[in-house]
């Protein structure tokens, strides 16, 4: 226990030390002698309510002070100070949305998607990407879920209206909807876990990337799905697609959806249409699934006030200064 404004007990001290000093410096009070006042003052009686008026003055006196120390103690803030290692969960999730024009009339709802699934989660670090020919980060891996919800929501509005600016950055490689090299930057965008740049505690985190993509290839990336698929699994990163139009015709290796479907359950991911009914509890499972054992943060003082107690005093003393209050009347 601790008192943030300590300096307060000394500076109420003094004042009822002045207050004291003040009081024994008043004048006495003139009293009239009354002739054989003795016979009333020796009776028995007179004797008994005399100690009792004097026990009840005398227990004023202590309430009081009672009182006023622990109003003095409650207002110098007693503060509680301790140390936390909070827990925290130990998942990265990268949310990876392809932008490119074969995706366009469903990405507002892949959006509204990502924004369930950040819903569902509690503790996990969260952060996107969106790619086309290029890639760019719309905001890192966070545990801001307040951020990352602004972050959705102004994608979600920015893909129903088709705004430009939303898009920049995404255009500046050659052709268009290059998968591979957007699942690569998706898988790329986890901390490095070796090295002189790692951070205590990232090499034990699981980590997932969910994957929206139709998987309609439109150039030469530099990775292929299949290459990108690889690199994430040797990273131990797990992908989770989720397909808007899965428009196969068979389940012929050469086909989008059989193909996307291939790659992330190379990586021990899952794969799911936009309309299934599984997609988001499907991936939320999967992804919890992925949890190694939690590891502690760094320690954390917490400071907590703790008035309880000196208010508690306080207002029994008070009760008692009532209760002899109206005893006391005349």
């Amino acid at each position: 226990m601790e008192l943030s404004y300590w300096w307060i007990l000394p500076l109420a001290a003094t004042a009822v030390a002045i207050a004291a000093w003040l009081s024994r410096r008043r004048r006495p009070s003139r009293n009239r002698a009354i002739a054989h006042g003795g016979r009333l003052t020796d009776l028995p009686e007179y004797q008994r309510a005399l100690r009792r008026h004097r026990a009840r003055l005398a227990l004023a006196v202590v309430l009081g002070a009672v009182f006023l120390a622990a109003t003095a103690t409650a207002a110098a803030r007693p503060a509680q100070r301790s140390t936390e290692q909070p827990e925290i969960r130990n998942r990265d999730i990268v949310l990876c949305l392809d932008v490119s024009g074969s995706m366009t009339s469903t990405d507002a709802a892949i959006a509204g998607v990502f924004q369930k699934l950040a819903k569902e989660f509690d503790g996990e670090r969260i952060g996107m990407v969106i790619f086309d020919s290029s890639s760019v980060q719309l905001f890192p891996l966070t545990d801001d879920y307040d951020y990352a919800a602004e972050q959705l929501k102004q994608a979600t509005e920015a893909l129903d209206d088709g705004a430009g600016s939303f898009f920049d950055g995404t255009w500046n490689g050659d052709g268009s909807s290059l998968i591979g090299d957007g699942l690569a930057t998706c898988v790329q965008s986890f901390p490095d876990t070796e090295g002189s740049a790692a951070i205590p505690g990232d090499s034990k985190r699981s980590r997932s990337v969910v994957l929206a993509t139709d998987n309609f290839l439109s150039g030469e990336p530099i990775f292929t799905l299949e290459e990108a698929a690889t690199l994430a699994a040797a990273k131990n990163v797990k992908v989770h697609a989720l397909n808007p139009a899965d428009m196969d015709y068979g389940d012929q290796p050469d086909q989008p959806g059989t193909q996307l479907r291939a790659s992330t359950e190379h990586t021990g991911g899952t794969y799911f249409t936009l309309d299934s009914p599984d997609a988001v509890p499907g991936i939320v499972h999967k992804v919890q699934e992925t949890e190694a054992t939690s590891y502690t943060a760094a320690p954390q003082a917490v400071v907590a006030d703790a008035p309880a107690l000196p208010l508690g005093i306080a207002f029994v003393a008070g009760a008692g200064l009532l209760v002899l209050g109206w005893r006391l009347e005349p």
